[in-house]
Order: C-alpha cells, then structure tokens, then sequence
C-alpha cells in the first residue's frame, strides 16, 4: 500500500505536490533540497512482481531509501517518485522493459525524509519459462557528470 508522506517524517524545509503515479494512484509527495551522497562501493538492488510492486530489498536499497524493509515489501516501486523526474523517463523504462529488453538510465530516487538520491539503473525483465514473472533492478553510483546533464535535460521533458 502507497501512503501519503507525513510531515513528521521529513527533515528540514520542504515542498508538497500530488503526484499521479501508475495504475491510476496518486500520492502527497513532500521533498526537500537535500541530497544524500550515493556511498561508494555499494548496489542497491530490487525485485518487484510484473506490475511494479516490491517484493525483495536488499540493506544498501533500505539504507539509501530510509524506509525500513517491512514498509518497503509488497508496497509499489514508486514510493521512490521524485517529482523532479519526468513521466517520460518511466514511461520509456516500462514499454523497454515490457518488450523484455534492459533498461538503463539515470534516476532522480525520494528518500523517506524527503530528500534525494541518484542513481544509475539497471533494469532487467525475470523470466520464467517464457513468461515475465518480474523485475530486478540494480542501481550503482552514478557519474556526477552524468547527474549534472539529468539536472539540465529532465525539467524540459516535461
């Protein structure tokens, strides 16, 4: 279940915006300006079901993300939603993903306290006999470079 964010939970100053999430959802987001330095050394990695929802964490995905792994599991993958980050960018890793290809891009991620993370994703259809049974998705450190070029091009993709 996706729950609004709840201001006790934030750290510092924030904004507040609904997003329109997914399968018909929507979710108060509050964030902040505050961005939690990608450690070195670590991957975060997920598995969700075929329609997004998370069903394996592993410490690195907890840690980053500031949720404990019981409010992570059967809860959608968008409770990582940045608003900053263009519906496009979604859009083209679930139609990439859908045709069983892997997708790789560079995402703006929500923490709990309402700050932020960057990563670089790595998304991968798990198939089982012939038939998609989810997705696992490993996220590394990105290029500052890289994220500096996101900061640029993701506010005209909307």
């Amino acid at each position: 279940m996706l729950h609004d964010m709840k201001p006790e939970d934030i750290v510092g100053d924030y904004q507040e915006v609904t997003l329109n999430l997914f399968g018909n959802m929507t979710r108060k987001i509050l964030y902040t300006q505050v961005e939690t330095p990608y450690p070195d050394g670590k991957l975060i990695v997920s598995t969700t079901d075929p329609s997004g929802v998370i069903t394996h964490v592993n410490q690195a995905f907890i840690e980053m993300s500031g949720y404990t792994k019981d409010e992570l599991i059967n809860t959608p993958h968008s409770i990582l939603r940045h608003p900053d980050m263009p519906p496009a960018a979604f859009k083209d890793l679930w139609d990439t993903v859908q045709k069983g290809s892997k997708w790789q891009g560079f995402v703006k991620n929500l923490r709990k306290d309402g700050g932020y993370y960057w990563v670089k994703a790595t998304v991968i259809p798990n198939v089982r006999n012939g038939k998609v049974t989810g997705y696992t998705s490993v996220r590394r450190k990105p290029s500052r470079t890289k994220v500096e070029e996101c900061i640029k091009l993701y506010p005209t993709l909307f």
